[in-house]
């Protein structure tokens, strides 16, 4: 257990990172704290007109190895992890000349940030830190006698308790530096050992480790009664996790997994190649289309389905505009996210407070790695990032109507799209936007029916005499088992079919296609998403 408060007399700093390091020094040094350190931090805080003291003055080495072999030494740690009231460890302090260290402050070679720019295998590795962690874990470990902080923003936090404390820290400040000190150990070799992993090409290690930094705490879960926090994980993929929210209230759970799934599919659309816009509700697309202006793509997929984009999440793959925030404005959304955003686009939006406007500065690489984790009772499933991509040179024409241009591109729109949809899930396109979507169902046919359903109700809405699905074109995320989904879609309006193929009754669904004269194309690749 921590003992009493422990007055700060004699602190070791060895930072990477400077920042804030003077101000630290010089307060410490104020309040009549001996200074060691090390290296740059050493002729950082001499250079400041500040006291300090080499540790290898303490140890009497010098700093050797290029600066690998500095603070791994008896009079370090012996000062680390000194039992205070042992009398056995102060008999072997004052024998061997060994003082105690009352405060450590420490951060770590960047080597998450060398791995971030690509820096080569050897240079990766010479950033990997030992002494460092060798000492925090020390200190925390030591945690009844000593202050370890391995952040900066615990700096003041530190000053407050010694302030509070008469230059002693309390034990409950230092069990929670103890706490951080081991989790940011933690995910500095859980940083480590999965880019080695990466690197020498084992891709399902005996141990696998994740770590993240806290970025917000969630007023709740999914659910008011479930608490819940969101972290980071450092990798710097834009989305939801590295925006910067311009306006409206703090981000809930719901919002920052519906926002994250809204980006990631309207990635799926080359900016370069026009606007779009992807609405999104409950993790589902409600809407995603493409037009010749950020306003026509916004438009197109709000008529896609209006009830449900009401309350939903926008994502746009362009600058957003004041003409499309205007648009936006006319209903209830809880976020919208995209790369820019115009000035006049920002005053339009001033207007509605609540509103969250998230910019990322860029676009998600959909063609990238990277995996993704779930938890199941006792344990984890990790698979690669879904993106499997298809162009229409790999799609195989089985029907004997091979289908038109526009079809065609609208079939790549629609199996962009189905990547993104829970299964089982039918997308109808035309005219690069949707125009149904059926996710979710248990059979296939269901899927179907529901979109082309939802599309009648919007074409009333809309006062059309036909429905929205008449001339589409469908994507279904896996193969149609039965002909029955493929005669709902044909029911609805559609001329073709984009689908994996890979069924007993491919044959069967073939024949049926030609005798309804639609054409259909093969992937040999499916999406499942759940």
């Amino acid at each position: 257990m921590p003992h009493d408060h422990i007055a700060i007399q004699r602190a070791l700093l060895s930072v990477s990172d400077k920042t804030g390091l003077i101000d630290l020094a010089s307060a410490l040094n104020e309040r009549g704290v001996e200074l060691l350190s090390t290296g740059g931090t050493a002729r950082a805080i001499r250079d400041a007109g500040l006291p300090v003291r080499d540790v290898s003055e303490v140890t009497q080495f010098p700093e050797m190895m290029d600066g690998r072999v500095k603070t791994l030494h008896p009079m370090v740690h012996g000062g680390l992890l000194a039992l205070r009231d042992s009398a056995d460890h102060v008999a072997a302090m004052d024998e061997h000349g060994i003082r105690a260290i009352d405060l450590l402050v420490v951060n770590l070679y960047p080597f998450e940030a060398t791995v971030a720019k690509g820096a080569g295998y050897d240079e990766c590795v010479e950033n990997i830190d030992i002494g460092g962690p060798a000492m925090i874990r020390a200190a925390a470990k030591n945690h009844g006698f000593v202050s370890v902080v391995v952040d900066v923003e615990d700096y003041e936090k530190l000053l407050g308790d010694m302030d509070q404390h008469g230059g002693a820290t309390c034990p409950k400040f230092r069990k929670k530096l103890a706490q951080k000190a081991y989790a940011r150990t933690a995910a500095y070799d859980a940083a480590v050992s999965s880019w080695m992993a990466e690197t020498v090409g084992i891709t399902a290690p005996k141990r696998k480790a994740i770590a993240g930094e806290l970025a917000q705490t969630l007023r709740y879960g999914e659910n008011p009664h479930q608490f819940a926090s969101f972290y980071t994980d450092g990798s710097g993929r834009p989305g939801v996790s590295t925006a910067v929210q311009l306006q409206g209230k703090a981000l809930s759970y719901n919002n920052i997994n519906d926002t994250d799934a809204a980006f990631e599919l309207v990635a799926e659309f080359d900016p370069a190649q026009g606007p779009a816009c992807a609405i999104i509700k409950h993790a589902n697309p409600c809407g995603v289309a493409r037009g010749a202006t950020m306003a026509e793509a916004y438009q197109a997929a709000f008529d896609c389905d209006r009830t449900s984009a009401f309350g939903g999440i926008i994502a746009l793959n362009q600058t957003l505009d004041a003409e499309t925030a205007k648009q936006i404005c006319q209903i209830f959304t809880e976020v919208v996210i995209a790369p820019e955003v115009s000035e006049e686009a920002k005053a339009v939006f001033a207007a509605k407070k609540n509103l969250r406007l998230l910019t990322t500065g860029g676009l998600p690489d959909v063609s990238s790695g990277g995996q993704v984790w779930k938890q199941v009772s006792g344990g984890y499933l990790i698979q690669d990032r879904d993106n499997g991509f298809i162009g229409s040179d790999d799609l195989t024409v089985v029907t004997k109507r091979a289908p038109s241009g526009q079809e065609l591109a609208d079939m790549m729109v629609a199996w962009k799209i189905a990547k993104h949809v829970k299964s089982n899930a039918i997308i109808y396109v035309k005219d690069g936007a949707t125009v149904g979507v059926g996710a979710g169902q248990m059979s296939r046919v269901d899927s179907t029916r529901i979109a082309a359903r939802k599309s009648q109700d919007m074409a009333d809405v809309l006062g059309l005499t036909e429905p929205l699905t008449k001339g589409s074109v469908v994507a279904s995320d896996a193969f149609f088992p039965f002909s029955d989904g493929l005669i709902a879609a044909a029911e609805a309006g559609a001329t073709a079919l984009i689908q994996p193929g890979g069924s007993m009754r491919d044959d069967e669904v073939i024949s049926t296609a030609d005798d309804l004269g639609l054409a259909m194309v093969f992937t040999g690749m499916r999406h499942f998403r759940h």
